[in-house]
């Protein structure tokens, strides 16, 4: 028999587990060995020597190997042993390369690895006789698992009990109406597997209701197991701005192919050997294009996401880290997010009384009475541990819990004496919680919820006292909850809305507040002067959300706070219109805010929002950049979203935007740097055939420069510290060019200056030659001054202010990798067997110094262009 055609004691007795206390840790570590983790299993990943292999399919790189080939046989037909150098070396510069590309690789593998571990779904599990949260992996067959709407479903499972449940089962069956469930549901015999009532499944999601279940099968046993294949899609690396720079780099190839062709032309005609010719044709193709680049972004973003987790928010995507730097209005609920999430019950008033009470430890019999009912009506619990006292569940609701433990009133003892026999979930349509408890011989329905809803099920309300309360507490910026009851001696057979929600006692109002966080001020502060508009949305009433937007700088003089009724009753057209007057939106719906989002979208912003529960997802989808709270955030809107953020707060998001411009920005320095340094390099054998009929550098100097030198620099100004004026420019627009700002100007004339440096470099070599070794001195200078001043060029890439302004030698990553570049240069120029393998010579020490003066030009210019900019 299969688990859905089993009684639920059955199922127990089969797993020896009891329902009140799980599983035991003995039990636990014997099931772990028997059915192993809770883990689908993943595509076998490459090797080291596939990935290795793999970063030979770039085109230029095959050519460069066929040119090294072609190299090789012709030196092993002739008679000069030094031939044979430079295709050695050619092989070895591309299998370094290769190795560095592995290397990066490799980093940004871990980097994502680490992420989908920090962003493992959770269960809620009793074991040993207490509730604990552990990482869906670890469950077991036999724990027994508690859920509720907004939930993944971590395991197959056969429900014990179930409270107005539904589970969208889409992901498995293709049906896209949530399913009704049902524990009491007994089947006989096999059915479909749409059909099994009395069972959830591993991968789909909880909509409605709550519930407990025992867990039957985990991993690649349960149905999503057996169609793993469909889940492990590797996910793809590669962003719009990668692709961007590889449509970039098949334009630099074209380029570089007709550059190459006019240059063979040149050297035929002036006596080249067709060999040279080859050799330096080819290697300056693969000068010319950033082929290490992709790779290199990859990196930076995988790095900078890493960043981002220790600031508490995990990227899923990497790029959401692109648009992050673009984000220009951030969307964002009020409670735990720009508030403390630590809700306390300040105020209370029992209908009928003159005033409302402030909670204390002794209040008055009413209110006493008042918060036992709204005891009842909580699913929230809370841990005493000596002084401190911990919270599981709503906020709202754990803020009814202490204050009623403050007077004496212990939500477990309570429930013993009223059980709670039925129960209508809290929704956000209805805005209401009902529950069913019996009295004696009686039952007891108990309400609460949203002031304004209650009151129309009430059938005798002062409502002139009740709502002066309600104004009075909201301007104390008081979150508001009504309760309502009456008593029924007969149990209702439905339990619907309609059926307790109706014809109630009012009893009474809570007010309670959550504080404004200390740091959110700062980050409104901040979002502002970066050019950031912040918006407030959330369920509470109007004028406590006001009152909190004020004390937080997001709702100023000339702005509005309009409430989901008004929002309700405009049209598209007239919300567009009066969208950019409107910074505070209360009592809306989750189906409110995809409104909003596109009500933005369409002045042109780029817009984030925060999300939490599963009406939220379609919202967070909507939205550029979907932030999914990692505290209260249900799994359905983690996996709907782009970043989690793993403490709630608003400060994190405005954090993660300043780590997303300055990850933009370090990647536009290495862009940047990579395309002047190339197209310096194509300058100068370019002009130098015109001008001299020669090449003034061989291919293997070109290939060094390339692919060894400029690496270790670009990496490193990846990994730039964030600029601290950054957040005081403005978001850039969504179709902003990497070249805008004048980038691709500059670009262009800092390539123009290594090319003229490097042919001047070139001519002075050959003009004052120490020996009669006039090409090889040439080159020998031509190279130095290429490869250094590039180093020293790195440096000027930091930023566009001074280097002394924002220290010399203040990223020690740069310093590390320029230092390694720099060693590798004097490896070559100054080390006789490598020297001579390189085809370089000696020089004198006038013309070391030529090459330090040259090299430190590019310093001395853009360190002037910036003064003078600073100065205008």
């Amino acid at each position: 028999m299969l688990p859905y055609e089993k009684e639920i004691g059955q199922v127990l007795e089969e797993y020896n587990v009891k329902v009140e206390q799980g599983l035991s840790t003995s039990q636990l570590e014997e099931q772990i060995v028997k059915y192993g983790k809770n883990v689908l299993k993943e595509k076998k990943k490459s090797s080291m020597w596939i990935r290795f292999l793999e970063q030979f399919k770039d085109v230029m790189i095959l050519i460069l190997l066929v040119a090294a080939a072609v190299s090789f046989v012709i030196a092993l037909n002739g008679h000069d042993r030094k031939e044979f150098i430079e295709p050695i070396l050619i092989l070895l510069i591309v299998i370094l390369n290769a190795v560095i590309g592995v290397v990066q690789e490799n980093k940004a593998q871990n980097a994502l690895e680490a992420l989908k571990n920090l962003s493992a779904p959770h269960a809620r599990v009793l074991r040993n006789g207490g509730e604990e949260l552990v990482e869906a992996s670890e469950l077991v067959p036999g724990d027994i698992i508690l859920f509720e709407a907004g939930d993944f479903v971590p395991a197959d499972a056969r429900l014990i009990e179930s409270a107005s449940l539904k589970s969208d089962e889409s992901a498995l069956t293709g049906e896209s109406l949530p399913v009704e469930k049902d524990a009491k549901i007994k089947m006989t015999k096999e059915v479909p597997l749409g059909d099994r009532k009395n069972m959830i499944y591993s991968g789909c999601s909880i909509t409605y209701g709550r519930g407990k279940a025992i867990v039957v099968n985990t991993g690649m046993n349960s149905e999503m197991g057996k169609i793993a294949g469909l889940l492990n899609e590797e996910e793809s690396l590669a962003t719009p701005l990668q692709i961007k720079l590889s449509r970039l780099g098949k334009y630099l190839g074209i380029m570089a192919l007709i550059i190459c062709a006019i240059i063979f032309i040149i050297g035929l005609l002036s006596g080249m050997s067709v060999l040279e010719l080859f050799m330096t044709s080819v290697s300056l193709a693969v000068s010319a294009i950033p082929e290490g680049l992709p790779a290199i972004v990859t990196v930076v973003l995988s790095l900078g996401v890493e960043r981002m987790v220790k600031r508490n928010a995990i990227i899923k995507r990497l790029p959401a880290v692109e648009t992050l730097g673009s984000a220009s209005i951030i969307c964002s609920d009020k409670t735990g997010t720009l508030t403390q999430n630590k809700m306390t019950v300040k105020m209370a008033y029992h209908n009928g009384s003159v005033v409302p009470e402030e909670i204390t430890q002794d209040n008055s019999e009413e209110i006493t009475q008042l918060l036992k009912y709204a005891t009842l009506c909580c699913d929230g619990s809370i841990i005493i541990n000596g002084t401190e006292i911990g919270q599981i569940g709503d906020p709202t609701e754990t803020s009814i819990l202490v204050a009623a433990y403050l007077n004496g009133i212990i939500k477990e003892e309570l429930a013993k004496e009223y059980e709670r026999v039925a129960e209508i979930p809290f929704d956000s349509e209805r805005k209401l919680m009902s529950v069913i408890v019996r009295d004696g011989e009686e039952y007891l329905v108990i309400v609460k919820g949203g002031f304004d809803v209650i009151t129309q099920c009430c059938n005798e309300v002062d409502f002139s006292q009740c709502e002066n309360i309600v104004e009075s507490f909201s301007k104390e910026a008081l979150r508001v909850l009504a309760v309502a009851y009456k008593r029924l001696q007969i149990f209702p057979q439905e339990i619907t809305s309609e059926e307790l929600e109706c014809n109630l006692n009012f009893m009474g109002i809570v007010g309670m507040i959550d504080p404004p966080r200390e740091e959110a001020k700062q980050a409104v502060a901040l979002c502002k002067e970066a050019g950031i508009r912040p918006i407030m949305i959330t369920g509470d009433h109007v004028m406590t959300a006001s009152a909190i937007a004020r004390q937080l700088g997001i709702l100023n003089e000339k702005e509005e706070a309009i409430t989901g009724s008004e929002l309700e009753h405009m049209t598209e057209e007239e919300l567009q219109h009066r969208v950019r007057n409107i910074s505070v939106y209360a009592r809306v719906s989750p189906e409110d805010k995809i409104r909003i989002v596109k009500a933005w979208k369409s002045q042109g912003e780029v817009v984030a929002m925060t999300g939490d529960g599963v009406n939220d997802a379609p919202a967070l989808k909507a939205a550029d950049i979907g932030c999914a709270m990692g505290i209260t955030g249900t799994d359905v809107a983690k996996g709907a979203a782009d970043m989690t953020l793993t403490d709630d707060n608003f400060a994190t998001i405005v954090e993660a935007v300043r780590e997303g411009r300055g990850i933009y920005d370090n990647i536009r320095k290495t862009v940047a740097f990579l395309l002047g340094t190339n197209i310096g390099e194509v300058i100068t054998v370019f002009f130098a055939m015109l001008f001299f009929k020669t090449s003034p550098l061989l291919s293997m100097h070109l290939l060094w420069i390339n692919l060894v030198t400029d690496s270790f620099p670009a990496i490193a100004l990846g990994m730039e510290p964030v600029d601290k004026n950054i957040m005081r420019k403005h978001p850039r627009r969504r179709d902003e060019s990497i070249f805008a700002e004048g980038l691709g100007t500059k670009i262009a004339l800092q390539g123009i200056m290594f090319g003229v440096l490097s042919i001047f470099a070139f001519y002075y070599g050959c003009r004052f030659q120490v020996s009669d070794q006039t090409i090889d001195s040439g080159r020998t200078m031509a190279f130095a001054v290429l490869g250094l001043s590039q180093i020293v060029h790195s440096f000027n890439m930091r930023s566009d202010r001074s280097l002394f302004e924002i220290g010399v030698f203040s990223n020690k990553t740069l310093n590390m990798a320029c230092g390694i570049s720099f060693i590798l240069m004097c490896f070559i120029l100054f080390v006789p067997p490598v020297t001579y393998a390189f085809g370089l010579v000696s020089l004198s020490t006038f013309q070391y110094i030529v090459i330090i003066l040259l090299s430190s030009i590019p310093l001395i210019v853009l360190e002037g262009s910036k003064k003078m900019t600073e100065e205008d």
